[in-house]
């Protein structure tokens, strides 16, 4: 069993058709980190994900549901999660995808630099040295890393992955982004959060994890997805030179 570096986490794991996934994922989140809390947040999955939750809730005190009556995309899911963490006391928030292409073993290495002060969002990094991906065609490779290339260019961001979605938050950081107005969509919805941290002081790091294609069921991606995303970043820069960006505190390292 892996040791705790603290124990006010709390891993926000959205849910839509997880069934398969669920149960292992939930146990082997809870191996790495014994002291956790597990939030699923299930957004009315129609192969009873939501109803295996609440059975693994029921076996484990660790477990926790949060049940939404339809999908309404995954940033808004972690959205509601995130409140519900905060309101729950949380030190440090976790997100992360529940088809085991974010490895649990990682979440240690995550976690630590914002339990020992150092900083305030870590990503897990498939772009920075030491990390990869693993069972991706070429054209999803191009999608995903050309989206990071083309956001870190417009919004002048330094993390070289800002499309992928396991990170760990410091509470406080996390409270002081307005949720209202953030966009939903799951790519999007990864860069714009990192973006508003960075301009909002936020102290950044990635730490290199290898990104594993999910094992079971079929891929959330799809072209609309992906044309919001740019559209939004755009969005966000535009704003930004208009006065309506999150003010910065202070310069980017």
């Amino acid at each position: 069993m892996a040791s705790d570096p603290r124990p006010g986490t709390w891993i926000i794991l959205p849910t839509y058709d997880e069934a398969e996934n669920l149960p292992g994922i939930a146990a082997a989140i809870l191996a790495e980190l014994p002291s956790a809390t597990l939030l699923v947040v299930d957004d009315g999955s129609p192969d009873g994900t939501g109803g295996l939750a609440d059975q693994l809730a029921s076996q484990d005190e660790r477990v926790r549901v949060r049940h939404r009556p339809s999908k309404q995309g995954l940033g808004r899911a972690y959205l509601d999660g995130f409140r519900v963490a905060l309101d729950g006391g949380a030190d440090i928030l976790v997100q992360m995808d529940a088809d085991w292409s974010h490895d649990p073993a990682a979440l240690p290495s995550l976690i630590g630099p914002i339990a020992q002060g150092d900083v305030d969002l870590v990503i897990g990094s498939r772009y920075c040295p030491g990390g990869g991906v693993v069972a991706w065609g070429l054209a999803r490779r191009v999608i995903s890393r050309g989206g990071s290339l083309f956001a870190r260019f417009v919004l002048g961001l330094a993390p070289h992955d800002l499309t992928g979605g396991l990170k760990a938050w410091r509470a406080e950081t996390l409270a002081g982004i307005p949720f209202d107005g953030i966009h939903a969509g799951g790519y999007v919805f990864q860069i714009e959060m990192t973006f508003r941290a960075s301009r909002l002081g936020a102290r950044v790091r990635e730490v290199p994890i290898t990104f594993r294609d999910r094992r079971v069921g079929q891929s959330k991606m799809s072209r609309r997805i992906i044309g919001e995303a740019l559209i939004v970043v755009l969005q966000l820069r535009w704003d930004e030179l208009r006065g309506r960006g999150p003010r910065r505190m202070h310069p980017e390292a």
